[in-house]
């Protein structure tokens, strides 16, 4: 809906509900002349904007009989309508599947008081074993004009569908809040979309005079091995291609070995420094498998790149990268790894990856997926299937993340020492001293979700003076929120933190802490 369409609703609703005139109307907007009193507006009854879209709207009428599809459709209008109602609200729909409501601060207080219950009641509609209807809901809030009000409603709304859906984001000011997001994430990208993104980023790449590419800090497979496939096609167009790396860590060894020992590769990577040096205004940066400033390899070069794209997979953060001209945020999608797959293959028919890049790309799904068993989706294996039909082998991909004698007898040393937290919650914490600690944490964590009746595992590593934290889930605890009051984030099943200055001990306490708030806080939604 366009800008001004919506504050004309704003505008509506603001004086339906008794606010008085609209700040900036004057008696020449009145069919009168004659102009209204000025209402003073309390600070609590300022009028709110809330955007409230259901996520997988598409795929819930697919899956079922076209005969009860209205009976769906009036049931989650009816539940809206009857909750706006009950709140006191101004509601209208304006789509099939999109509603827009105006409120006041007070009202909103008790949104967020009661965690935004409708999110609950519109996943309780039942549907057999079909996918239950979930919202998605970005609020307004605290803005000083009704347009302020409408920029502040879509950019909690694009934050709450960048988060994977099935929650409320609520914008005040430069503040964000955010509610629920219990559910995995919707997924709702088509091969129509991965084919446009595809040519967008190809265009691109034509337009610059060569192109760099960037992951996060501590790269692991999966982020290499979507560097790999955005370097061939950048390749494939001609343009000089360059991986930024800051150094090399236990999880990538191996793999740099191996492309050390091909030609092609052999001046592949780029220190930031010499990425720094030589990126100009017609350079793009391609970031992947991150879309935080704070955790890409090199900030200085992000601070100095006009031309950014970002590909990434995680749940969308308040802190996300500003001024891309291509963003690609796919919560939905197991890795990055299979995104850049997705691409590559409708980049150009006749582009083909190398054995050594299909080998890593697929070994980046597998890993992140823990061989196919977490955020698993259709999509996933088709492009697995691709890469192995283009010669990627499993043996091959599995070596590329296999365990040394020392890391696997941490891994053990850290799994024994776990204790249970909360009932079905462990922790553990690495041996000091260890080489690679957050590899190890992250399996150690990984492994501790194999025992019977551990449903979540948190493990604690320290590092440069600070502590890493890993956060796993089997689905029903979501790890994300829990390591999110403590500044990290990541997926409802996968997440991780990293504290600065902080011992195991302090740590320990506040990974306890959060993970007690989220438990109550999920208590008291049932």
């Amino acid at each position: 809906m366009a800008k001004s369409t919506i504050k004309k609703i704003f505008d509506a609703f603001a004086t339906r509900i008794g606010r008085g005139q609209v700040p900036g109307k004057d008696k020449k907007d009145s069919p009168s002349g004659i102009s209204s009193p000025v209402v003073i507006v309390r600070e609590d009854e300022k009028p709110v904007l809330a955007h409230v879209y259901v996520d997988n709207y598409d795929e819930v009428m697919a899956n079922i009989e076209e005969p009860d599809r209205p009976m769906v459709a009036a049931e989650i209008e009816g539940r809206l309508g009857k909750w706006a109602q009950a709140l006191g609200a101004g509601w209208q729909k304006y789509d099939r599947d999109k509603f827009i409501m105006i409120m006041d601060s007070k009202i909103l207080d008790k949104l967020e008081s009661g965690k935004f219950g409708i999110l609950d009641n519109i996943r309780e509609i039942k549907i057999g074993d079909r996918p239950h209807p979930t919202l998605s809901i970005g609020v307004g809030a605290e803005a000083d004009s009704p347009s302020q009000g409408a920029d502040y409603a879509r950019v909690a709304l694009d934050m709450a569908l960048g988060r994977g859906g099935d929650q409320a984001v609520v914008k005040k000011g430069s503040k964000l809040y955010f509610y629920g997001g219990k559910t995995k994430a919707v997924e709702k990208r088509t091969k129509v979309k991965s084919r446009v993104l595809a040519g967008v980023l190809r265009e691109l790449m034509e337009q610059s005079n060569r192109v760099y590419i960037m992951s996060h800090e501590m790269p692991d497979l999966d982020s290499i091995g979507s560097a790999l496939g955005v370097y061939r096609c950048a390749r494939y167009v001609g343009k000089e291609a360059k991986i930024v790396l800051r150094g090399s860590n236990h999880s990538i060894q191996y793999l740099l070995d191996q492309l050390e020992k091909r030609e092609e590769y052999k001046d592949l990577f780029l220190s930031p420094n010499d990425a720094l040096a030589g990126l100009d205004k017609d350079s793009l940066l391609v970031i992947v498998d991150t879309h935080r400033p704070v955790f890409v390899e090199a900030p200085e070069l992000l601070d100095k790149a006009e031309r950014v794209v970002v590909i990434d997979h995680h749940r969308k953060s308040a802190d996300s990268i500003k001024d891309t001209i291509l963003t690609y945020l796919e919560p939905s999608a197991s890795s990055a790894s299979e995104l850049i797959t997705e691409i590559v293959q409708y980049f150009d028919d006749r582009l083909k990856l190398t054995p050594v890049e299909a080998d890593v790309l697929l070994a980046g799904i597998t890993m992140d997926t823990k061989s196919f068993t977490f955020k698993t989706g259709v999509r996933t294996f088709e492009a697995a299937s691709y890469l192995r039909r283009v010669g990627a082998d499993p043996t091959s991909a599995r070596q590329l993340f296999k365990d040394d004698m020392e890391s696997f007898i941490a891994r053990s040393d850290t799994v024994k020492k776990a204790e249970i937290l909360f009932p079905g919650i462990a922790v553990s914490q690495c041996p000091a001293g260890i080489k690679n600690p957050s590899l190890i944490a992250a399996q150690a964590a990984d492994s501790l979700l194999t025992i019977r009746g551990i449903n979540a595992s948190f493990v604690l590593a320290g590092a440069d003076g600070g502590v890493i934290v890993s956060g796993r889930s089997l689905g029903n605890i979501n790890v994300q929120v829990i390591l999110e009051k403590l500044g990290g984030g990541g997926h409802l099943t996968i997440a991780g933190a990293q504290l600065e200055k902080i011992t195991i001990k302090e740590a320990m306490n506040r990974v306890f802490n959060a993970v007690g708030e989220y438990l109550r806080e999920e208590g008291e939604n049932k």
